[in-house]
């Protein structure tokens, strides 16, 4: 799959994401860092990229009305292992199928 990290999502779940097999791309490589949600949500979309955020308040309604590839909200963890395995874990079970145009929570 096809994944864009948002700034407040630790580095470290990408770097296991690439190492899985999957694309990876940090918000900070291809928009502004001051990019506001609804614009880094449609850069997703058109990208057909499933987003990872921690910011659930505002990335949560905006996908209820906005088109999108997939969104997965990341809770923190007392860890970064148990953070990418959290993450692992919910595309293992969900699958592409039950990540794109979702909504999920890792």
């Amino acid at each position: 799959m096809r994944f864009l990290l948002d700034h407040d999502v630790p580095d470290r779940i990408g770097h296991v994401l690439a190492a899985e097999g999957h694309d990876v791309a940090f918000l900070r490589e291809v928009m502004s860092a001051e990019a506001p949600d609804p614009d880094v949500l449609a850069f997703a979309a058109n990208e057909r990229l499933v987003l990872l955020t921690c910011n659930r308040g505002d990335f949560l309604e905006l996908a209820r009305s906005n088109e999108h590839a997939g969104l997965i909200v990341v809770f923190r963890r007392r860890n970064r292992v148990l953070e990418c395995a959290a993450v692992l874990r919910l595309i293992e079970r969900a699958g592409e199928s039950g990540i794109r145009g979702n909504v999920n929570f890792a």
